[in-house]
């Protein structure tokens, strides 16, 4: 039992690592778009991108999740046929969404409002069939604990878009000023931002051909009969997912939308500065992933006794703990991180702290949700997440027109705290567990007290006022450390000591 905890651990800190140093990577890319797009142009990016996530989820349709379900049964003696069955599923559905989207391309463009963009959407759309597709062969490296493969593959992936960013939008336009002949035959100067989305065709492209031997061999066929119990299976994880998704992506997909064809470019152009600094709030989202990837993996390895309800509520605590130290370590060095954007993304700038705590909140939410997964009442995720959605919605028809893109980034915070509120009162009725809420407001507090006297310290040199901001922080770090983190508890400290 313990060597597979180990392994378990091993392949975890793989998939996470991977994850979270490709997104960090792609997250580098921001610096470089709003210097060569404008703010037009990197609004459609967020737009675009938003419709990815979204339609991904829809495209997989749970199909990850039902794969792992039924090649791991008990009764399960074909393997080979429940990879056989998912890999004929989503590659069936993702043909039939190209050839939908080929097919009705004008008027879904139309709709979009990209009528004089119509590859963007045709690209876009085999982008997001090729990837639904490689979720499962992705899902059956996992299943094969082939956790250096999958790692591999996914760090490859970002770094071809990376590369092929690079060279479309850097190199190719420096050689066709030098000798246009080398590169006039596939590049046009005047596509722009188009070559974003064609490179991450090529990379996808790349990706697949690079998983054909782990499924051009298969010598089982889709089992039809398999099919209908699998799908019967993940319509629920499909509801949940939309909804789930949809909280994180409303607003960005909505939001062109809310404006009329003649303010168009005007959304584009507040889409894409929202964007821009909504990257500045990733390391947080980063935090949370590499805190889902680590916690849950321990939840449903343990059983539901009383003391696992202590490491449950220990977990919370320092969640929280780390989150407003990223937090108020993010804001009071935002003077720093802003020169990753250019001046005109500044007045972006204040929907910052609001997305890092929303997000806050939205992992705190996560933590929350073990209740209702541990007692496989998973329905209770649906009915938040469509509460949410329906709170962000609202929120956005009533005030984008207003408020522009901070209306975007109080519909996050209002939604996740709402959820996790909700989340709270019903948990403790239906799985109660006593969580050290004193601590929680103890730290909330500080973290708060402290963030308003860092940013509005009436101290106009930048390096006074980021030293004072440490000083700070430093306070906040110290009384971590005293209450709730010892130092004569680390084992390589307290060995130093003695």
């Amino acid at each position: 039992m313990a060597e597979g905890i180990k392994n378990l651990a091993k392949d975890t800190a793989i998939y996470g690592v991977s994850s979270i140093v490709g997104r960090l990577l792609n997250w580098l890319l921001t610096p470089m778009y709003v210097r060569m797009f404008t703010e037009s142009d990197n609004g459609i990016i967020t737009n675009l991108y938003s419709w990815v996530a979204l339609l991904f989820v829809i495209l997989t349709y749970g199909m990850e999740t039902t794969f792992f379900r039924y090649i791991n049964e008990k009764n399960t003696t074909n393997t080979n046929g429940v990879y056989a069955t998912a890999l004929a599923a989503l590659a069936s559905t993702s043909a039939l969404f190209v050839g939908l989207i080929a097919l009705f391309l004008s008027p879904i463009s139309k709709y979009l409002e990209y009528s004089d963009h119509k590859d963007y959407i045709m690209i876009m759309a085999v982008i997001i069939a090729i990837d639904a597709f490689c979720a499962i062969p992705f899902a059956y490296l996992r299943y094969k604990k082939r956790a250096i493969k999958f790692a591999t593959l996914r760090l490859f992936n970002v770094g071809a878009i990376i590369f092929f960013n690079l060279f479309f939008i850097i190199a190719c336009p420096w050689i066709y000023e030098k000798a246009p002949a080398l590169v006039s035959w596939f590049y046009k100067p005047d596509y722009g931002v188009g070559y974003v989305f064609v490179s991450n065709l090529i990379a996808s492209c790349i990706i697949l051909l690079s998983l054909i031997p782990d499924f051009s061999g298969l010598k089982s066929k889709a089992d039809w009969s398999l099919l209908k119990k699998m799908l019967r299976y993940t319509y629920p994880i499909l509801i949940l997912g939309i909804a789930g998704q949809a909280n994180k992506t409303i607003g960005t997909i909505l939001f062109p939308m809310l404006f009329n064809d003649q303010q168009r470019e005007f959304a584009d152009a507040q889409l894409g500065i929202y964007g821009a600094c909504l990257k500045l709030a990733m390391v947080i989202v980063m935090f949370n992933q590499a805190f889902r990837f680590a916690y849950e993996p321990i939840v449903f390895a343990k059983s539901k006794g009383a003391d696992n309800k202590v490491l449950y509520s220990e977990a919370m605590k320092y969640f929280i703990i780390f989150s407003l130290l990223i937090f108020i370590g993010v804001m009071f060095y935002i003077d720093v991180f802003k020169l990753l954007v250019t001046p005109e993304y500044y007045v972006g700038l204040p929907v910052v702290p609001l997305v890092m705590m929303g997000e806050t909140f939205f992992g705190i939410y996560f933590n929350l949700s073990l209740w209702y997964k541990l007692i496989d009442k998973t329905e209770w995720g649906a009915y938040f997440s469509f509460t949410g959605l329906a709170i962000t919605v609202g929120i956005l028809v009533c005030f984008v027109s207003v408020y522009g893109f901070m209306a975007c980034a109080w519909a996050s915070l209002i939604c996740n705290l709402v959820m996790m509120l909700a989340s709270y009162f019903i948990g403790q009725k239906k799985y109660p567990i006593k969580y050290d809420l004193k601590s929680f407001f103890i730290y909330f507090s500080l973290a708060m007290v402290l963030y308003a006297i860092g940013m509005y310290l009436p101290i106009e040199n930048l390096f006074l006022k980021l030293a004072a901001r440490t000083g700070l922080l430093f306070i906040y770090i110290a009384f971590m450390v005293k209450r709730d983190l010892p130092l004569s508890q680390v084992p390589i400290i307290n060995k130093f000591i003695k």
